[in-house]
């Protein structure tokens, strides 16, 4: 008989909280950089890990997923057996006005 498996929820970092430098960090990887503009691009709660298209496996994807809740960029939330995401853009604007902005501009 096979117990269920339960994953941990994940631990989300506040804007308020994260220093420049970090958020700088976070934003400076290009697969990070590309998990952020498709965010943006979706509605709400709407992407699952596993939907963005970007060149590394299961595990680097959890990595820079991690990275970016630990920089205030991301929160996510279980659906079933999907992980969702949201970028937390309001917040992150609040916090460092005008970075994601410049970021997610497409000639950049």
């Amino acid at each position: 008989m096979s117990t269920p498996r339960h994953r941990t929820a994940p631990e989300h970092a506040h804007p308020d909280d994260v220093p420049v430098l970090t958020a700088l960090a976070a934003l400076a990887d290009p697969v990070r950089l590309t998990l952020v503009r498709e965010l943006a691009g979706s509605p709400e709660w709407s992407r699952a890990c596993g939907s963005f298209d970007v060149p590394v496996g299961k595990a680097a994807l959890s990595h820079h997923f991690t990275v970016l809740r630990a920089a205030g960029l991301v929160e996510q939330r279980d659906e079933g057996p999907r992980r969702v995401n949201r970028l937390r853009r309001a917040e992150f604007d609040a916090r460092f006005p005008g970075l994601l902005e410049l970021v997610l501009r497409t000639d950049s």
